[in-house]
């Protein structure tokens, strides 16, 4: 009789070894090896019955029916705005972000403000009185939301079939397994097996599904990249826990414009949604102090202004210090760069710290302008005009080169009482009541 072959997994990555190691080689995980022993491959092919009729009919594209299909509504502008109009009937969607971010409670919020769905909620992480003890606090008494707190893929989609619910949401798809597989709940094969699952009865029993799933240290989705390969679109739940504030950034949208943002603020009755984000990031303040400056940047099609600012001081060390919040440190590296051989300015021997305000990370080009802005302000020790917006993108010869939905800017910039903008040259002509001054270089700018 033949001996029974064993090898040994990592329970992370699903590194195959022939002896047990303390360090996976694959993935760098202490003490994730577990013993494996080979089993008689099963002549039964494992299946999962979707519908009652295998029988796939094929069709012409000429044929297939063009109707219009409506979404489904969360009645939260900023969540529908970032699916692009609300949920399509069977559509397939992530969303991720960090711990205690607030997915779930987006969830229960969409649960209060749409009663007439019936949302059957998956919680692999909480039970249902914890689920109940969250709903209190945001008003929410669930007479339509039906909480399951099973992990069993085989019961979940078992239970979705039985409800027939508007909206299915996993919480989390880290939770789920499959016992066909004997890898842990969370594994690579887990995630890829269930959400393949989750995926079928999504497409063809026409069940609209929200899977929520952890991240990493990164803020990548946890697991592997094939799951925003499957699903139609994919959410990052995204902020800073020293604010109240919350961005619902849509990356990938099969049905919608990709890369469009909802904004939240978390307070002690839930998300409220914000309807003018300009003002939760431009400041209040009436202190005229120089480093600040005002720039207009683009977050999906949305028009956002946000304030710069920077602080440039002598240096008490050898090699000056660059530290930038929520702004790429390499491009505050290259604009004080192009600064000094450009416009003559030496920041040689000074500390540069950057920091825009309200929590906001950007990486609109078109807020080149703003920073060089704040920069000269606080290297000169200059005041900088609060009514004056600053947009554009700024090259590596010093050029201000000319950036996308001009106009739109600007109209953004009228309605928050600006009084005057700073546009590249080579911009077209906008007209909105508000006075408009050109630069070529940032010689000619400075």
């Amino acid at each position: 009789m033949a001996k029974e072959k064993i090898h040994f997994e990592c329970s992370n990555c699903n590194h195959v070894s022939p002896k047990w190691l303390g360090v996976c080689p694959k993935c760098g995980e202490w003490n994730t090896f577990t013993e494996k022993r080979e089993k008689k491959k099963s002549s039964k092919k494992h299946k999962v019955e979707i519908s009652e009729s295998d029988n796939s009919e094929v069709v012409r594209l000429s044929d297939v029916g063009t109707e219009h299909q409506e979404r489904l509504s969360s009645n939260l502008d900023e969540f529908d705005r970032v699916l692009g109009g609300g949920f399509v009937d069977g559509s397939f969607t992530l969303l991720g972000g960090d711990p205690g971010i607030g997915k779930s409670t987006l969830m229960l919020q969409t649960a209060k403000n749409s009663p007439n769905l019936k949302i059957l909620y998956i919680a692999g992480e909480e039970s249902g009185a914890q689920i109940k003890q969250r709903a209190a606090r945001i008003g929410l008494t669930g007479e339509n939301l039906y909480i399951s707190s099973n992990t069993d893929v085989q019961s979940v989609i078992h239970s979705a079939r039985k409800l027939k619910p508007d909206l299915l949401v996993i919480d989390s798809i880290q939770t789920l397994f499959s016992d066909e597989l004997t890898s842990l709940p969370g594994s690579i094969r887990q995630i890829r097996e269930c959400s393949a699952l989750l995926q079928q009865i999504a497409k063809k029993e026409n069940i609209t599904t929200l899977m929520i799933g952890h991240v990493t240290k990164e803020g990548d989705i946890a697991g592997p990249r094939i799951l925003e390969h499957m699903v139609d679109t994919v959410l990052h739940f995204e902020g800073d826990k020293n604010h109240f504030y919350r961005l619902l950034r849509c990356i990938k949208n099969r049905f919608g414009p990709a890369q469009e943002v909802g904004v939240f603020e978390m307070n002690e009755g839930g998300l409220q949604e914000v309807t003018n984000p300009s003002e939760l990031f431009l400041s209040d303040s009436d202190l005229e102090v120089s480093g600040n400056a005002i720039a207009c940047v683009m977050e999906g099609t949305r028009p956002i202004l946000v304030e710069v600012q920077a602080l440039v001081s002598s240096s008490n060390y050898g090699t000056p210090q660059r530290t930038a919040s929520g702004f790429d440190q390499r491009r505050l590296s290259l604009l004080i760069a192009v600064l000094e051989k450009r416009a003559g300015l030496h920041f040689g021997d000074q500390d540069v710290y950057l920091n825009v305000a309200g929590g906001l990370k950007i990486t609109d080009p078109a807020a080149d302008l703003a920073v060089i802005s704040a920069l000269s302000s606080s290297l000169k020790d200059q005041v900088v005009d609060k009514n004056t917006v600053y947009i554009g993108e700024v090259g590596l010869g010093g050029e201000i080169r000319n950036v996308s939905n001009v106009a739109q800017r600007i109209r953004e910039a009228g309605k928050m009482g600006i009084q005057r903008a700073l546009l590249p040259k080579s911009g077209t002509a906008v007209q909105n009541n508000i006075e408009i001054n050109t630069a070529a270089t940032i010689s000619e700018f400075v």
